[in-house]
């Protein structure tokens, strides 16, 4: 075309684009968002560490309980409160197994894998009052509490993020109805409810499920109607309502994708809150039974044998302060990457 022709518009040139460029078009936008978001996310060194923390935590829970080559229940009662003795430091004199008892006599130093004759055994974190390993069950307790926070989370979502974009969603009467039942749900403390529930069923691990599960939902139904609330009325939901999209594809195609983020950030702050609860609940004795093995019966044990034996406590506390941290960590991320 010559630069002083004039361009007379046609037909083709105003032709509607395909549904296969539109869906092309919406994948690249929504990946392109995924793609901005995780390198948000992973440029946060805070976040890198978090992460990986929760990943120690997580292969640790699934083989830990198999390294030592201790069983996690098995009885040796000869073998009870043997101090923790580990393979390498223990040539250095470190970790060998020694410790330093308070007595009515004064402190006094005792090895007792030498007095047993077991100097080629290896407790990494010593021994319980039963003489079981404390290192696999202390990765088996990190696995049974960490069933049970996913498992409450799970749950917890799936209620609480329908609840509150239903709410949110149809707002009027439908609204204010569905927040008072909250109000009034909401009202009554957690910790009342959970305990008077768990007092009358029976302790296990579904119990612990449902009695986090009756108010853990309303934080995640908070935040979801809150995001619905703010993306309902943006151009492209109205434009979807305009087009004749229904609610069901409004909901699901257009403002769900965009509340994700938050709802992802508030499940690695249940994460921890739901295991810190599951070990209080265990601690007072409503929650796993005795003799089971969990973070908080471990700390129980651990803590009403801190004075003589600290060591049976020190590891169970550090894999819950560890757990909070990368949880904490990583929703701090991915609220930053998602703004």
């Amino acid at each position: 075309m010559s630069e002083n022709a004039v361009y007379i518009p046609a037909d083709a040139d105003f032709v509607p684009a395909g549904e296969e460029r539109k869906v092309l078009a919406s994948s690249e936008t929504v990946t392109g968002s995924k793609n901005d978001m995780r390198k948000r996310f992973f440029a946060q060194k805070s976040a890198v560490v978090g992460m990986v923390i929760l990943v120690l935590l997580t292969v640790l829970a699934v083989i830990g309980p198999y390294i030592s080559g201790h069983g996690y229940d098995d009885q040796q009662l000869e073998r009870a409160n043997l101090a923790p003795r580990v393979p390498v430091l223990a040539s250095m004199g470190i970790l060998d197994g020694s410790e330093t008892l308070n007595k009515t006599s004064g402190e006094v130093t005792v090895n007792r894998y030498e007095e047993l004759g077991i100097t080629d055994e290896y407790y990494i974190f010593g021994t319980d009052s039963l003489g079981r390993d404390m290192f696999a069950r202390a990765f088996m307790g990190l696995r049974i509490s960490l069933v049970i926070a996913l498992a409450a989370t799970v749950i917890n979502l799936v209620i609480g993020m329908n609840y509150g974009i239903i709410s949110g969603y149809f707002g009027g009467m439908t609204d204010i109805i569905m927040q008072r039942v909250i109000d009034v749900i909401g009202s009554i403390p957690t910790l009342v409810v959970v305990t008077l529930l768990m007092l009358v069923l029976q302790p296990g691990m579904g119990s612990i499920i449902l009695a986090l599960m009756l108010s853990g939902w309303i934080e995640m139904s908070h935040i979801a109607r809150a995001e619905v609330l703010k993306v309902k009325e943006l151009e492209y939901v109205q434009a979807a309502r305009t087009l004749g999209a229904g609610h069901m594809h409004i909901i699901f195609r257009e403002i769900m994708p965009n509340i994700t983020g938050k709802l992802v950030t508030q499940i690695m702050l249940s994460i921890p809150a739901a295991v810190f609860l599951e070990a209080f609940l265990s601690f007072v004795g409503l929650g796993m039974p005795a003799g089971s093995c969990s973070l908080g019966t471990m700390l129980t044990d651990g803590f009403s044998n801190v004075l003589l034996h600290s060591y049976k406590l020190l590891p169970t506390a550090a894999l819950m302060v560890l757990l909070m941290i990368g949880c904490h960590l990583v929703a701090e991320g991915l609220k930053k990457a998602a703004e």
